[in-house]
């Protein structure tokens, strides 16, 4: 089988274009070459994190890897048959161990038996997302498309200290196979709340952020909203906010660290739930670009388009697009709803297969 050779500066040009293109060589079997990886960034090349995604991906798929090394611009990865079983992966740092989890779990999908995984490193990051978005939101459309999931957070882990710790049990599609669907209606506002993680910090600093939220989007708490903090866990400081709607559920999170104030990062959760509400879209601008890797592996498994839509679609999302249409004979596109009130994307089967601009 030729090998797939994709320019990793392309585009957004970080660490996603790894993550699918690892996802996705293990899914169709395709060698894959990497080059120019992360080069855009302050740090080029393969950190920690990538290297954990890279390790993952080769224990579950048996594959041959060059070039796995920290600060490696170039990867060459040749994946084996995909093999479920108990498998556990330390990041090392507090580098996002879920960012980890979302490179292997397509490959499980379409696993013949099932995967439980321990993964040990950050659990909520800044530029990844959070376990809590992960277990609510992400999570529920991969078991729609008829793959049982369940995740639980064993220890928070935040940046610097990491130490996080989560368990994952990931179930192969159905019988009847992955099963593409539509997402173009919320439905109904079934609830919306938020809370605050401050393990190992002043218990005032969630009062102060939850205060800002309440001031600003008219919600009420009381003191349920701020968790028992366990000091293991600590110090760190997640502020979530979480919408949960008949078709879909929603998760905004914001981050606390030293430069940033409790009002800030209250700030910040607020604006991002205002523009979602201020859309009619179904998806956030992050789920938007989480989905489509396993919504494109339900419509080449099932070849029945499928659509969503969305408050914007990102470079991120973008990239992420065009680097899933390199490996699956499908095609992603993009139309404005009516009124600027968000971004329609629908995935379908390619009209005529795209070339693979092999190395």
């Amino acid at each position: 089988m030729s090998m797939i050779h994709i320019d990793a500066s392309q585009g957004e040009g970080g660490g996603q274009i790894l993550r699918t293109s690892l996802a996705l060589s293990m899914v169709t079997g395709q060698p894959i070459l990497l080059d120019k990886i992360r080069a855009r960034r302050p740090k080029p090349g393969l950190m920690r994190q990538h290297l954990t995604c890279v390790t993952a991906a080769q224990a579950i798929s048996g594959a041959q890897v060059e070039g796995a090394t920290l600060g490696s611009q170039t990867l060459r990865f040749t994946p084996g048959p995909v093999r479920g079983g108990e498998y556990e992966f330390s990041v090392g740092t507090a580098g996002s161990v879920m960012l980890v989890l979302q490179t292997v779990w397509p490959a499980m999908l379409l696993a013949e038996a099932p995967t439980r995984l321990t993964l040990q490193g950050g659990t909520h990051n800044p530029m990844a997302p959070s376990f809590h978005f992960v277990e609510r939101a992400y999570a529920p459309l991969v078991r729609r498309l008829g793959a049982a999931a369940e995740l639980r957070l064993r220890r928070c882990g935040f940046y610097p200290g990491g130490g996080g710790e989560i368990e994952a049990e990931l179930q192969p599609a159905s019988a009847e196979g992955l099963q593409p669907f539509d997402l173009t209606e919320r439905g109904a506002l079934l609830s919306q709340h938020a809370e605050c993680l401050i393990p190992g910090l002043k218990r005032s600093i969630a009062e102060r952020e939850l205060e800002v939220l309440r001031e600003q989007l008219g919600w009420a708490f009381d003191h349920s909203a701020i968790p028992v903090t366990r000091q293991n866990e600590g110090p760190g400081n997640a502020l979530l906010a979480t919408l949960r709607h008949e078709h879909v559920t929603e998760v905004f999170c914001s981050l606390g660290e030293k430069s940033r104030s409790a009002e800030t990062v209250a700030a910040d959760v607020a604006r991002q739930v205002k523009r979602y509400l201020g859309s009619t879209a179904v998806l956030g601008v992050h789920l938007a670009d989480q989905w489509v890797l396993p919504l494109a592996l339900a419509v080449w498994r099932n070849g029945r388009a499928a659509r969503y839509t969305c408050t914007d679609v990102s470079l991120h999302a973008a990239t992420n697009f065009r680097t899933i249409e390199r490996f699956l004979p499908v095609q992603i596109s993009t139309r404005t709803l009516p009124g600027g009130h968000g971004v329609e994307v629908t995935v379908a089967m390619a009209v005529t297969p795209k070339g693979d601009n092999a190395a």
